[in-house]
């Protein structure tokens, strides 16, 4: 009873500090930004929300494959993950300054005393105490640092806030990855239907060739006509090589993405596109929470901010309770005896007078690092908004040119059909015929070019978006 009622002064005096405290430093507030309520661009969308895995608005398999095994084993977002968990971790770390930090404490040691120290303080004729000894010591050791100007409650803030972060930086991965999946897939696909083209007009200029070498040898024909045929021949055979190299190289680029070996990473062929589905690209303002990277840099700015007030609160004294308690003794036969305990508690007051401008730079800093990020989240915001309308303006500027295309592939067949009719009734020379054949192949080349171009200015328009959303 006695150690209760000296040490009921000391908690009234806790109770009082802990019920009067207060969190110093500014609360967050997001920076006003003026956004538009309509779009510069009009693409031709539709109202449908985009599922989260919205790669299967495209409708196919292999695609769908492909973003499971990217998904699951790419290694960028293995690394974003282990970011979320470090950062979890360390915001338990943070919380832990909340609760008393309680350790122990054992220590057994051999002293050797100095006896021209100890002599030197004695009377004449007093002999010398034992001058080697054996000393045992367990303490229990007590320490809890009030949060009286919320430094701890700032510090965990900030935690939270960089924890937040590092899951929006995940996602925007996440994004990051099936967008250049779907994108590095398209491609490829392109590059299918355009090796197709250029294998049936290989094909053709074979037949072409073996035509005007008959014709030759006939007399129907010079020798510069049989030049011409095998010069384009050695040229489309010369397109389908480069094509190929391009398509070997987005193939490694997919078995990366995937997380898998490029020598065991094969792709079969499919020159069949599927058609751009219509999206809902919604109102400005909802980027602000669609995009992951905007979240993020919100996030930044709310760590910042709580920094602020762990700055300031480092100007103000800091009041800790410390104690220990246990067992010493000189010798270990009395060691575990009820007269070898010892306690000692009581509370500390730091208070800083002059630190040498040390606390006033972490303050300004804190302040010009929470400044740097407000000029972040509105940069991120103008580049999201900047986005959004480009992938608009490619989406409807490569269907306006899928159509112009499209009656130019037309055209260009109807042309070759006639100058080829008037070659063979002696009314043109075979160069007409050549420059045809060349425009048709070039013009669907350039249409194939088209479709995935439209496909990856949908995807890049989801990405825009912030992906999926419900």
């Amino acid at each position: 009873m006695l150690i209760r009622s000296n040490l009921l002064p000391l908690f009234c005096v806790l109770s009082s500090l802990i019920s009067t405290s207060c969190t110093v430093g500014p609360d967050f507030k997001l920076p006003e930004m003026k956004l538009t309520t309509h779009w510069k661009q009009q693409a031709d969308v539709s109202d449908l929300a985009l599922p989260d895995a919205w790669w299967t608005l495209f409708e196919n398999p292999t695609l769908d494959d492909l973003m499971n095994r990217a998904l699951l084993y790419n290694q960028d977002l293995a690394s974003a993950e282990a970011r979320v968990a470090t950062a979890r971790a360390m915001l338990g770390v943070d919380r832990a300054a909340w609760f008393p930090q309680l350790s122990m404490e054992n220590r057994a040691t051999y002293e050797q005393l100095s006896a021209n120290s100890i002599g030197a303080n004695l009377p004449a004729g007093v002999p010398l105490p034992a001058l080697e000894r054996d000393r045992h010591q367990a303490f229990g050791n007590l320490s809890y640092e009030l949060d009286l100007w919320g430094k701890v409650r700032r510090s965990v803030e900030a935690s939270k806030a960089r924890e937040s972060a590092s899951v929006d930086h995940l996602t925007a991965q996440r994004l990051i990855v099936a967008a250049e999946v779907s994108r590095s897939y398209f491609q490829l696909t392109s590059l299918d239907a355009q090796e197709a083209i250029l294998q049936e007009t290989i094909g053709l200029r074979q037949e072409s060739l073996s035509l005007q070498q008959s014709r030759f040898q006939g007399g129907l024909a010079n020798e510069m006509d049989v030049a011409r045929s095998r010069t384009e021949l050695a040229l489309a055979k010369n397109d389908k090589i480069n094509i190929e190299r391009q398509r070997g190289n987005v193939e490694n680029a997919l078995a990366v993405l995937c997380g898998e070996l490029p020598s065991a990473f094969r792709l079969a062929q499919n020159r069949h596109l599927p058609t751009p589905p219509r999206l809902s690209v919604g109102v400005p303002s909802t980027l602000l929470q669609r995009r992951p990277d905007i979240r993020a840099s919100e996030q930044a700015m709310r760590e910042a901010n709580a920094n602020v007030g762990v700055a300031k609160a480092n100007f103000y004294p800091a009041f800790s309770l410390l104690g220990n308690g246990g067992l010493e003794s000189v010798g270990a036969e009395d060691f575990l005896e009820w007269k070898s305990r010892t306690a000692n508690i009581g509370p500390q007051l730091s208070i800083p007078l002059f630190q040498g401008g040390r606390l006033g730079g972490n303050l300004r800093s804190a302040q010009a690092k929470h400044e740097e990020t407000v000029a972040a989240y509105r940069k991120s915001i103008l580049t999201a908004l900047g986005e959004v309308e480009n992938a608009m303006l490619d989406v409807k500027a490569y269907g306006r040119q899928r159509e112009a295309v499209g009656a130019a592939v037309a055209a260009s067949q109807e042309t070759s059909k006639l100058a080829r009719l008037r070659y063979d009734k002696g009314l043109a020379s075979y160069f007409e015929v050549v420059d045809a054949d060349r425009t048709v192949l070039t013009t669907r080349l350039l249409q194939a070019q088209l479709d995935g171009q439209r496909l990856t200015a949908t995807v890049q328009l989801i990405r825009a978006l912030g992906g999926g959303w419900k």
